[in-house]
């Protein structure tokens, strides 16, 4: 007979106008879960740069070549990564648009390389999808062709049109 896994169980820490952030009860990671349907291509909320900096920290979204922004509201810090991601933060826009139809209780995950040229933090993702890059690390290391498959923000699209 076949073990079966455990599914985790979450402990909401907050709940925000469209999204709760959830604590998996097992590991402790923090997510950003939606708690409305949306659908594809709709703004999910405005966002702003709460403080910038120079360098990347694993918390900042990078808006150009020494910008990088945490980001406002916070809540939104808790939008991990996905090679398969179901939202875009807009950096030009400010605005956290949706990729696909999102159902109510959906993780909300972007790209980290949409946004990110050279990562603070590298990491092997383990998101399961079946395109999965498994090692993330920035745009800068990830070929033209791999990253046409994704929606960039204008500062990483830029980066690659002068390469």
């Amino acid at each position: 007979m076949k073990a079966s896994l455990a599914q985790p169980t979450y402990t909401i820490l907050s709940h925000q106008e469209f999204a709760d952030v959830l604590q998996n009860d097992l590991t402790n990671e923090k997510s950003l879960h939606t708690s409305k349907d949306f659908n594809n291509n709709e703004v999910l909320c405005n966002f702003s740069g709460g403080s910038i900096s120079a360098t990347p920290t694993y918390l900042t979204v990078q808006i150009g070549l020494n910008k990088h922004i945490t980001l406002q509201p916070a809540f939104l810090q808790y939008c991990n990564h996905s090679c398969e991601p179901n939202v875009f933060f807009d950096t030009t826009k400010s605005e956290l648009v949706s990729l696909k139809n999102i159902n109510v209780g959906d993780e909300l995950t972007f790209f980290y390389p949409s946004s990110e040229w050279n990562m603070d933090q590298p990491f092997t993702c383990s998101c399961g999808n079946k395109n999965c890059l498994h090692t993330i690390k920035g745009a800068a290391y990830l070929s033209k062709e791999v990253l046409s498959k994704y929606k960039l923000t204008d500062f990483i699209q830029s980066m690659l049109d002068k390469q």
